[in-house]
């Protein structure tokens, strides 16, 4: 005959973990899920950026020169590349060789046919005016640029958008203007030669040449060279509204009397000139973290007041060739993230990265916190009652047979075990009575075991 309790004590599953295990075994898998997902959908931005500038003794080189040291103290290295100027920055930019670069207003989408908002290029500000300086030694271009025609004149490097903002407005005044690669033109012996920067304020002031055509920003060293070099003309066009409205990407801004050198009168009258702005532009899929950055950065060098410009008002969102970028837009809303305002860079993105794992995280054990005091309570009430149904199951056992010192052993052995889980665990205070009960029914079942083996050992 099968001994009482055997299947039952043997086969009986081992006690369930606590519900504390459970939950912090959740916790973790939860955690790392959503640092996985989290790395995935937001990782950390690179360390190091490519920028495409212009000429070496170009403003936008200088200006690149700044934002390097900027981005150097916040932890991200800036590699700078020359170019030749704004259109070979946009050629660099679309063929993913570099992630930002100054590009002059003008040059337009590199597309035909494309909208801004469809290339892979954004716009984070307009960082600057870059004006149209034509020098020249005794040509008078103040009644239009058909003056020079004959003339030897720099108009800049081919890739550059200084050479196109010049044959644009020496074809405005009908010249028939040749490849700017020193070519004498067929109809008017114009020769326009591809010098840029110092090199052609040096030809200038050398006499080998007759004009030079400069987009460039106040602070350019050929621009500053020749300002303060009496013998040679700045130009200041009669045209410049009419010009300005026919090329929708130029306006008007106006050098001040004295403002180059008041010692010496420089300029000696006012000046009007047309010019451009310098676009900060990068790639689509630069990271948001670097783009804060850069603008950051493009506040500290182009925020304060020059020549032609207030403080304050560069950089600003007012840009043609290029969409703006979503997160160009953000700053210039919002200004710049709460975390990176008060905290290094690379800690903000730590912070903001722990912040994505957090939020979503608490968002999900926050109803289950609510619910947990009622799994914990029905989890122990039904611990209560399982003792109460394996109680019962000895009992029905003890009762349906006659005992043998086998089951006597089993049946007492089972009794200690639910003793002690009972000891072991922790009952609420509403439970109490029920806690006692239980332990008076099983101190009644082992009475009826141990009269059990009285009534045995007295039979004859």
């Amino acid at each position: 005959m099968k001994p009482l309790l055997t299947a039952h004590v043997e086969g009986a599953p081992p006690h369930s973990r606590p519900l504390w295990r459970w939950l912090c075994g959740f916790a973790i898998a939860l955690g790392l899920l959503l640092f996985l997902v989290v790395g995935r959908l937001s990782p950390l931005p690179p360390r190091s950026l490519v920028m495409s500038t212009g000429p070496e003794d170009g403003a936008y080189h200088l200006a690149g020169l700044r934002y390097q040291r900027l981005l150097a103290a916040n932890g991200v290295q800036l590699e700078l590349r020359t170019s030749a100027g704004s259109i070979e920055n946009v050629q660099r930019l679309r063929n993913d060789a570099v992630s930002v670069a100054f590009v002059q207003g003008g040059i337009g989408p590199p597309s035909a046919g494309a909208a801004p908002e469809e290339l892979p290029l954004r716009a984070l500000a307009n960082v600057a005016f870059e004006p149209v300086w034509i020098f020249t030694h005794t040509v008078d271009v103040t009644h239009g640029l058909r003056a020079l025609a004959g003339k030897r004149i720099a108009v800049g490097l081919p890739g550059s958008g200084n050479l196109q903002l010049a044959v644009d407005l020496l074809q405005a005044y009908g010249m028939d203007v040749g490849a700017g690669d020193g070519t004498r033109s067929a109809r008017d012996g114009t020769v326009l030669t591809a010098d840029s920067g110092m090199a052609a304020a040096e030809k200038l002031q050398r006499h080998e040449i007759d004009a030079a055509f400069i987009v460039a920003g106040p602070a350019a060293p050929a621009v500053q060279r020749l300002l303060v070099d009496p013998a040679i003309r700045l130009a200041s066009l009669d045209h410049v509204e009419g010009l300005a409205r026919r090329f929708g990407y130029l306006q008007t801004v106006s050098l001040k009397r004295g403002s180059v050198d008041p010692a010496r009168d420089l300029p000696p009258r006012d000046v009007a000139l047309l010019a451009t702005h310098a676009n900060l532009v990068v790639r689509e899929d630069l990271h948001p973290a670097l783009a804060y950055l850069l603008l950051e950065a493009a506040q500290r060098v182009h925020q304060t007041a020059g020549l032609l410009e207030q403080q304050g008002q560069f950089p600003n969102p007012r840009v043609t060739d290029f969409a703006l970028s979503d997160t160009a837009e953000r700053y210039f809303r919002n200004g710049p993230p709460f975390l990176q305002s008060y905290l290094p860079f690379w800690m903000a993105n730590y912070v903001q990265r722990l912040l994505l794992v957090l939020l979503p995280f608490a968002a999900i054990l926050f109803p289950l916190g609510r619910l947990l005091p009622e799994v914990i309570a029905w989890r122990r009430q039904s611990r209560l009652f399982r003792r109460y149904g394996e109680l019962k199951f000895l009992e029905e056992e003890l009762t349906s047979r006659t005992l043998n010192e086998a089951d006597r052993r089993a049946a007492s052995k089972e009794l200690d075990r639910i003793e002690r889980d009972i000891a072991h665990a922790r009952f609420p205070l509403e439970l109490s009575d029920r806690v006692y009960t239980l332990r008076q029914h099983v101190a009644y079942v082992r009475e009826q075991i141990a009269r059990d083996t009285g009534t045995t050992s007295t039979s004859p």
